[in-house]
């Protein structure tokens, strides 16, 4: 079991509770119970769980080593399955590890962008898949479900090409709503991509895209989206200075992998807190 304490903006300090400033509504649904996300410390890598009562969802498995650290967390917090895998890309540091989850769990469905790409690591994944007798779905178009009354809306790209080796902008983004909560995934995304979601919405929370590295329409999207916090899944040295420093000037308490360990954070519906490694 792992001893987790509270952290600050990039430093320890006291465990964090924030009310939810997502858009209000009467129509919204009551959350059900609560929601837990971690984000797993595998260095400059995404790697994500989202656990509510009787579900499991992932978004990404880090590198390849990083996949025993996914099927470990999921074990934890006691899943049999996973219902959704969501793999935003296929860089290295985001589908690395998928194959050693789809192995270890009996898998739902496999959500990724409908696009090529040839590595080592996606041998791996084609080959996971195959032995379980299963194929990825392969999002042009946007697709949501609900677990436990959370609901998950996962976004397609929107271009069939962003130019030469430049993936990233495939990146599938997810909105989950958790009450009157919103969390934004948005995986790799760059300025085309965040281009094609600026209109997305506000949310409570924001997965930093792109490792917290220099993205030149950051600031513009974190106006339009409004969180109220964040997380970077990064290392120190990708973990952009200009990147910190806006998230500073907008009053946007983020944490990170980097400097906090594992991260997770918890919803109960109207607010969310924190816990940390560090």
């Amino acid at each position: 079991m792992r001893i987790l304490r509270g952290a600050s903006l990039l430093t320890a300090a006291a465990l964090a509770v924030l009310p939810g400033c997502g858009e209000k509504s009467e129509n919204k649904k009551p959350a059900a119970s609560q929601m837990t996300v971690t984000f797993l410390d595998v260095g400059k890598a995404d790697a994500i769980v989202i656990k509510t009562p009787q579900h499991a969802v992932v978004i990404d498995c880090g590198e390849k080593g990083d996949g025993k650290e996914v099927v470990a967390e999921l074990e934890e917090k006691g899943a049999q399955s996973v219902d959704a895998l969501i793999v935003t890309h296929y860089d290295k540091d985001h589908v690395g590890g998928a194959a050693k989850v789809i192995k270890t769990f009996d898998v739902g469905t496999v959500y990724a962008p409908d696009y090529q790409e040839e590595s080592e690591e996606m041998e791996k994944f084609s080959a996971a898949l195959s032995g379980k007798g299963m194929a990825p779905t392969l999002l042009t178009e946007d697709v949501s479900f609900e677990y436990d009354g959370v609901k998950f809306e996962i976004m397609a790209p929107k271009q069939t090409f962003y130019g030469q080796d430049n993936d990233n902008d495939f990146s599938l983004v997810t909105r989950v709503t958790h009450g009157e909560n919103v969390l934004l995934f948005t995986g790799d995304a760059m300025e085309q991509r965040l281009d094609e979601i600026m209109d997305v919405g506000s949310c409570t929370f924001l997965k930093i895209p792109y490792h917290g590295r220099k993205v030149e329409n950051l600031g513009q999207f974190l106006d339009a989206v409004k969180p109220k916090c964040a997380v970077a899944c990064t290392s120190q040295s990708e973990f952009a200075s200009s990147v910190q420093k806006l998230l500073t000037d907008k009053g946007i308490r983020c944490y990170s992998t980097c400097f906090n360990g594992r991260i997770e954070l918890t919803s109960d519906g109207k607010s969310l807190s924190f816990t940390t490694e560090k």
